[in-house]
């Protein structure tokens, strides 16, 4: 039996009545090691992210209306810097936090209240996300080239690109939510590291991990992102009930007989307050300038009802709770037609993008139409592999139960499948941004495979490294086609057809 059911006689209780721990699992690779050229891929990412940001600031400021939602974030961004708060208009459009308009304040205070200080914070953000989904998905592949391929992926795409030129929130809300990941990522390899260390005097109880900075880092940006837009929530919950689960791995692989207990005890208590109270107080933090208003919208709402229940939470508190049921309402009653609405199906495809800027009746010197279009389109050859790319990822953790498959798809179901619980709502295809980061990812684990094993026959990288730059390649083209409609260069009408492969893109 001893030899046949080895499991059993370590799990026997001891001489002290307790119960052994199992012999640690071997290390598969699950995680793949970083690799050792840090020097190399920092220049690199510096490189990439220096011309990510040159092609987001090029020509920012035309045009210099506002366009789409810039009719409402960069105004309430100018209110806020006047008086700390969003003016309580008539009617009730103000219906999201605070943050993500004070980051488009920074803008404004920096170079003015016009289409240059309204839309460079947006730049930035979207050029820190690219850096940040390179180290990502260094991180989550071991391999700094896959890295690159990541963040050169997010920099060509259209739709990335005209959101890092406009003054919409949603690339505030992209760049803290893959950061945020990052993070935990992060934390992750750094708790399977110290277990490991210590498998050889794990008591059977476990050991204290000590302090987790990148955890509570992650539950500050977090934070921020609900700050910014709600949808930030889905990511937070997904990925603290993730975090706990790797803590849970990584006891079970060393040795741990009961895993999921220790986990609980060494991982919840931290968890709850970094996971936990950290984004909330992070969240409330971002309404302080609500908090001082006098006249800021909802504010002694507690005031004039003073008979609501829970009387003793502070009024102020009680109100922003009754404003953000007011706001639930909103969102959850947002069914008005519209002429750009589009739904999850669709943003797989780019479906049905949406036209930020058309003026009409320009003509050049010969008297010629001329048609300056501004799409907020994906990079057509990069988001059709989205679909492929999520069945080949369900493949990589079904068959290898790979890990950063894992990471790829918890972030698509948290930016992308929740938008299917209310079908009923408006939607726009600018609600995928913080899940574009994550179908970016499952391109490039598609991309992994094409280029083969590390272990594999020089010819079998070869042919690999050459598809996937052949990839690469198209994906450039591709962008470099588009630009015209992404940035509203002037077009003639045939040139304009070209462009427009779909009727739902007119």
């Amino acid at each position: 039996m001893a030899v046949l059911a080895p499991e059993r006689v370590e799990t026997t209780p001891g001489p002290a009545g307790r119960r052994a721990r199992r012999p640690p699992r071997p290390h598969r690779d699950r995680h793949p090691p970083l690799p050792q050229d840090r020097r190399l891929a920092a220049v690199l990412t510096v490189a990439l992210a220096v011309a990510t940001f040159v092609s987001r600031i090029w020509d920012l400021t035309y045009p210099g209306d506002l366009l789409f939602d810039e009719a409402y974030y960069p105004p309430e961004a100018h209110e806020l810097l006047r008086w700390g708060f969003e003016y309580n208009r008539g009617y009730t459009f103000i219906v999201h936090p605070p943050l993500g308009k004070w980051l488009i304040a920074v803008g404004e205070q920096l170079f003015g209240y016009d289409s240059l200080g309204w839309r460079l914070p947006s730049a930035v953000a979207g050029t820190v996300a690219v850096v940040v989904l390179v180290r990502l998905a260094r991180r989550l592949t071991g391999s700094t080239f896959l890295g690159l391929v990541a963040g050169l992926l997010l920099a060509l795409d259209g739709f990335s690109f005209t959101l890092s030129r406009i003054g919409l929130l949603d690339v505030f809300l992209q760049v803290l939510v893959v950061s945020a990941v990052a993070c935990l990522v992060v934390d992750r390899d750094r708790v399977r590291q110290r277990v490991r260390d210590g498998a050889d005097r794990v008591p059977a109880r476990g050991f204290r991990l000590g302090p987790r900075g990148w955890r509570i880092a992650a539950g500050v940006l977090f934070g921020c992102a609900c700050a910014v837009k709600w949808s930030g929530v889905y990511f937070l919950a997904f990925f603290a009930l993730a975090s706990l689960f790797w803590d849970r791995t990584a006891w079970r692989d060393a040795g741990i007989a009961r895993p999921s207990g220790v986990a609980l005890r060494r991982g919840l208590p931290g968890a709850m307050w970094a996971l936990g109270a950290v984004p909330v107080l992070t969240y409330l933090a971002s309404f302080t300038g609500w908090f001082l208003g006098e006249t800021s919208q909802g504010r002694h709402w507690a005031d004039q009802h003073p008979d609501t229940a829970f009387p003793f939470v502070p009024g102020p508190l009680r109100s922003l709770w009754h404003m953000h049921g007011e706001w639930l309402t909103f969102h959850n009653g947002l069914s008005t037609p519209h002429p750009w609405e589009s739904g999850p199906w669709s943003w797989l495809v780019d479906g049905r993008p949406i036209l930020l800027w058309n003026p009409q009746g320009l003509t050049d010197s010969a008297g010629d139409q001329v048609i300056r279009y501004i799409l907020m389109v994906g990079t057509p050859t990069l988001w059709f592999a989205f679909a492929p790319a999520m069945l080949w990822l369900g493949w990589r953790i079904a068959a290898r139960r790979d890990s950063a498959a894992a990471v790829v798809a918890l972030g698509i179901g948290a930016g992308w499948l929740t938008w299917f619980v209310n079908l009923d709502r408006t939607m726009f295809i600018f609600y995928m941004a913080p899940a574009l980061p994550f179908f970016v990812l499952a391109v490039t684990l598609a991309l992994q495979d094409v280029l083969g094993p590390t272990g594999a026959t020089p010819f079998r990288r070869q042919f690999g490294l050459g598809a996937v730059s052949l990839y690469l390649a198209v994906v450039a083209m591709t962008f470099v086609f588009f630009y015209p409609v992404l940035t509203g260069q002037p077009l003639s009408y045939s040139e304009w057809v070209q462009r427009m492969w779909f009727p739902s893109w007119f």
